[in-house]
């Protein structure tokens, strides 16, 4: 819906107000729409119940109450918020061919995701600070991440995830738009509200992109810091055992770092491509459905302690049955 105002300057010129924003999606038939609506549900399926059993796991086994896998179930609710956020909405995009998203709705939605990936930035440098201190400093390990100090960094975490947002939500409120709507796209992201700009949008682009930049280069910078120093030290331990058993407890987290990173990376600094009209779209599936759905994967089949609980639990349920 938009709204026309009278402007109180000379010419009079009628001055309009989008309380609405149109969701697009995707521009392919109706069957094709379809298939990617049950694929992508069963994968949002796939996502909750993944990362849910990651926390349950977590919450309800004491060998698991350790500072790496408390910031892992922050990770997993993190990416439970994440897709909820985005893929219940996107479905129903995908059936009804677009759907009306409100004016408030449309911000909330970018403000949210937006904080959520934030947070997990954050939370991955934090577990990649407890990985340096349980291999650089094991001696020291229990002192400098005991439970109150990984409370209050898995705190912060979210913290400073969701506050930085709030800058970049004002930076955003600066913005006019009066016209047209239509988003090209099945969530509201950064670049296509720009689009639909009427005003100079040219200050807040760039500080929202050092913003962002300092967002997320500053964690990635910090977790490749603290890699070198930890394969540095594991390359100092004498037996290939030793070695091998040191990097076994960091090589889930680190196979995550890089999937995670590497897709957002991808996303933002691929060019477009222009031949292919859902190309953007597309890339955009890759962090929020991709990632989600292969962290509880990949930790399962990657850790040995979640992997050992998990049987042990599958096989106290069928023995019980």
């Amino acid at each position: 819906m938009i709204q026309v105002f009278k402007s109180s300057n000379l010419n009079f010129i009628n001055k309009t107000l989008i309380t609405e924003f149109w969701i697009q999606g995707f521009q392919i038939p109706y069957n094709y729409r379809i298939l990617m609506f049950s694929l992508f549900f069963v994968i949002y399926i796939m996502i909750l119940t993944g990362n849910i059993l990651i926390i349950i796991l977590v919450s309800t086994n004491h060998r698991l109450h350790s500072p790496m896998y408390i910031f892992l179930s922050n990770l997993s609710l993190s990416e439970i918020f994440f897709t909820t956020s985005i893929v219940p909405n996107m479905l129903y995009v995908l059936v009804s061919g677009g759907s009306i998203m409100t004016f408030a709705g449309c911000f909330t939605q970018f403000y949210v995701f937006g904080s959520l990936i934030s947070t997990e930035c954050f939370l991955l440098a934090v577990m990649s600070y407890d990985r340096y201190l349980a291999i650089c400093n094991p001696l020291h390990y229990n002192v400098l991440m005991n439970s109150r100090i990984c409370f209050k960094l898995a705190v912060l975490s979210w913290l400073l995830g969701f506050l930085l947002s709030v800058i970049t939500m004002m930076f955003i409120t600066q913005i006019s738009f009066c016209g047209p709507n239509m988003i090209d796209h099945f969530l509201c992201d950064f670049a296509p509200l720009l689009n639909l700009a009427c005003s100079d949008i040219s200050k807040v682009e760039l500080q929202v992109f050092i913003l962002s930049f300092s967002v997320i280069v500053f964690p990635f910078t910090f977790i490749v810091l603290t890699y070198l120093s930890i394969i540095r030290t594991i390359l100092l331990i004498p037996s290939i055992l030793g070695r091998q058993k040191a990097f076994s407890t960091c090589s889930s987290h680190l196979t995550i770092v890089s999937l995670y990173y590497g897709t957002l990376m991808f996303m933002y600094s691929a060019p477009s491509i222009k031949m292919f009209h859902n190309a953007n779209k597309i890339l955009s599936l890759l962090y929020i459905v991709v990632t989600p759905l292969c962290n509880p994967i990949i930790y399962s089949l990657r850790n040995q302690e979640i992997k050992y609980i998990l049987q042990k639990t599958i096989t106290v349920k069928c023995i019980l049955h």
